[in-house]
């Protein structure tokens, strides 16, 4: 037994060395999602007005109140929060408002898809199987959505085959059905949770400089 604990205190040891870089783990989730809300922003700020009808159509959008001042809202909090990622400035206050849209995109826009942003074609690789095996009707359910997306695919597959440039077309990546769900928005709350507890990270953030300032 005491050589088990003096290993694990070894082991332990070990991994709390790797502490002097944990500012790297901060900055990972930064320069991820920085890029992402930057983008949607300025394309929000430039389809302002397909957004605000999109937001305000109850029949083929999402019905919400205030329309233009919730696609500004949207816009400047993943335009200004992706920036203010990228620099490491304010980062917990800005993941407030992004944590918002991410929680309006999951409830409002991908809730009735499920969980899959891509529909998996093949049950035998799908990560709801582990939870089917226990018996969660969800799963289940994402299973057997699996077995038919395979067979759409493969029958699309095989008409591109005969029909098509097949080569071609499958030139830049797979074919696949998009099931529009909620994986990426909801990884995307979870990042900036994670961001929201431990900050932007010490050394390369704005944060980390003006809040070692003032401590002086």
């Amino acid at each position: 037994m005491s050589v088990l604990v003096s290993t694990a205190n070894s082991l332990q040891d070990l991994l709390d060395r790797f502490r002097v870089i944990d500012f790297l783990g901060p900055l990972a989730l930064r320069l991820y999602l920085a890029p992402v809300f930057i983008a949607v922003g300025l394309h929000k700020f430039m389809h302002l007005e397909d957004i605000a009808s999109w937001f305000g159509n109850p029949d083929w959008g999402l019905g919400l109140p205030s329309p233009m001042l919730m696609a500004i809202l949207a816009a400047s909090a993943e335009l200004f929060g992706g920036i203010a990622l990228l620099f490491g400035v304010a980062v917990r206050w800005f993941t407030i408002p992004l944590m918002i849209t991410m929680l309006v995109a999951i409830f409002a826009v991908h809730w009735n898809q499920g969980w899959f942003a891509i529909a998996p074609g093949d049950p035998a690789t799908s990560t709801a199987k582990p939870l089917a095996s226990i018996g969660i009707p969800a799963a289940k359910h994402s299973l057997e959505n699996s077995e038919e997306v395979g067979k759409r695919l493969q029958a699309a597959k095989s008409l591109l085959k005969k029909h098509g440039n097949y080569k071609w077309l499958t030139e830049k990546g797979r074919f696949v059905v998009l099931n529009n769900g909620i994986e990426f928005a909801a990884t995307y709350f979870v990042m900036l949770l994670v961001l929201f507890f431990t900050g932007a990270g010490r050394y390369l953030s704005v944060d980390y400089w003006i809040a070692r300032y003032f401590r002086k």
